[in-house]
C-alpha cells in the first residue's frame, strides 16, 4: 500500500532546497570557461556569455523569442506548493527580461519507489494553477525517475525588441528596487532543521508564488535600465552581476532593504543555507564594511525571489505607481554609483 500524502516530506528526500541547491558561482564559472563555445549566430542576441536570466533570439520582426529553464529540489513539504514555487520561480526569468511567456514545459524527476504518484499529481496540479494564472499551456514536457525530486519548466516567451531588459545597463544615479522581501532560505532552512514549525512559513511561500508578471509592464518604461530577478545567489550575487555588467557600483539604502518577519531570530553562521555561504565565498569580498547581519540576509538564497530593478530618477514616479498598484514593494533599497577602481564594491 502507497503511502498517505502526509507521510512523506518532500524535503528530506533532498540535500538541498529550492534555489540553493545551485552550483556554486566560482564552480559555475569554472564549468563555462572549460567548455567549448557554439559559433556565432547573429540572430541570438543573448546568450550563455551574458550571464542574463533568459536567452534572446531575434525572429526578425519586431519581436523575439525568450527562453529558459529552471528546476529544484523542494523547498517546502506541500507538493502542492512545490509546484507552485517551482513554477513561479521558472516563469521569473521571462519575466526579468521585460517579456511574456507564451507556454512552458514541466522537468520532472522523482524516485518513483518512495514518492506516492498522489503527490507528483499534486505537484502537477499547483504548476498547473501557476500557468493558468499567468494565461499559458503547460504543454508537455520530461520525467525521469531520480534518487531526489526535481521539479521546474522550460519557458518560451515574447518580448518586443525595443523592451528587451538585460541585467547590465544601469548608470550611476540610478534607483534600485526590490520587489519582494529577503529571507526564503533561511527560513526554509530552519524549518527543515525542525528550529521553526513548518505552518509559520505562509508568508514566504505566499511571496514564492507571488508571480513576478509585473516586469513586462515594467519593461515598457523607458527610464529602467537594467533588470534582473534574485533567487540562488541572493541580493548579494545578483546585484554584484547586475553592477559587473553595468561597469558600476552600488549604495545600498539598509534600512530601506525589506525582509520577512521572523528572519531576524535567526541570524546566526549556522542557521546559514549551504548557498548563502557559496555566496560569501563568491561575492562577499565586494561588501564594504558589512555587519555579521547584512552578510547573512543579502547572501541568503532566494527561491522565486522579487525583481531588481535600476530606474533613472525621472522614472520614479511611474515605476512606484505600477509597483504600488501591483500591491508589491515600492520603495528604493539603494542607487548606483560610479565606479572609482576596478572590481565591484557594495556600499553599506
Amino acid at each position: 500500500m502507497e503511502p498517505e500524502i502526509n507521510d512523506i516530506r518532500l524535503t528530506m528526500l533532498s540535500h538541498g532546497t529550492g534555489c540553493g541547491c545551485k552550483i556554486a558561482a566560482g564552480t559555475l564559472h569554472e564549468i563555462l570557461a572549460g567548455s567549448a563555445g557554439s559559433g556565432a549566430h547573429p540572430q541570438l542576441l543573448v546568450g550563455n556569455a551574458q550571464k542574463d536570466d533568459a536567452a534572446a533570439w531575434d525572429l526578425g520582426d519586431g519581436n523575439l523569442l525568450l527562453s529558459t529553464t529552471d528546476f529544484f529540489m523542494p523547498i517546502v513539504d506541500d507538493p502542492f506548493d512545490f509546484g507552485r514555487i517551482a513554477s513561479t520561480n521558472a516563469l521569473s526569468d521571462i519575466f526579468a527580461m521585460g517579456g511574456r511567456p507564451i507556454f512552458a514545459l514541466a522537468v520532472l524527476g522523482f524516485p518513483v519507489d518512495k514518492l506516492p504518484i498522489r503527490q507528483v499529481q499534486r505537484m502537477l496540479d499547483g504548476c498547473k494553477a501557476v500557468c493558468e494564472e499567468a494565461g499559458i499551456p503547460l504543454a508537455g514536457g520530461h520525467s525521469i525517475d531520480n534518487p531526489e525530486p526535481i521539479f521546474g519548466l522550460a519557458v518560451n516567451g515574447l518580448v518586443k525588441k525595443e523592451n528587451l531588459k538585460k541585467n547590465g545597463g544601469a548608470k550611476p544615479g540610478d534607483l534600485l528596487y526590490l520587489t519582494k522581501p529577503l529571507g526564503v532560505g533561511l527560513l526554509t532552512t530552519v524549518v527543515k532543521m525542525g528550529l521553526l514549525p513548518a505552518d509559520e512559513l505562509g508568508p514566504a511561500v505566499e511571496v514564492m508564488t507571488t508571480l513576478n508578471s509585473i516586469g513586462a509592464s515594467v519593461a515598457t518604461l523607458p527610464q529602467v535600465s537594467a533588470m534582473t530577478d534574485v533567487t540562488g545567489f541572493g541580493l548579494l550575487g545578483h546585484l554584484f552581476e547586475l553592477c559587473d555588467a553595468s561597469g558600476v557600483n552600488a549604495q545600498v539604502y539598509w534600512d530601506q532593504v525589506p525582509v520577512l518577519d521572523k528572519v531576524s531570530k535567526f541570524l546566526y553562521a549556522f542557521c546559514l543555507p549551504k548557498g548563502a555561504n557559496n555566496n560569501l565565498a563568491a561575492f562577499g569580498h565586494a561588501l564594504v564594511e558589512p555587519t555579521d547581519a547584512q552578510r547573512f540576509i543579502l547572501a541568503d538564497p532566494q527561491t522565486s525571489g522579487g525583481l531588481l530593478i535600476a530606474v533613472n530618477p525621472d522614472g520614479r514616479g511611474a515605476l512606484e505607481a505600477l509597483l504600488g498598484e501591483a500591491g508589491l514593494y515600492a520603495k528604493p533599497i539603494g542607487e548606483v554609483v560610479e565606479r572609482m577602481e576596478d572590481g565591484v564594491q557594495l556600499f553599506l
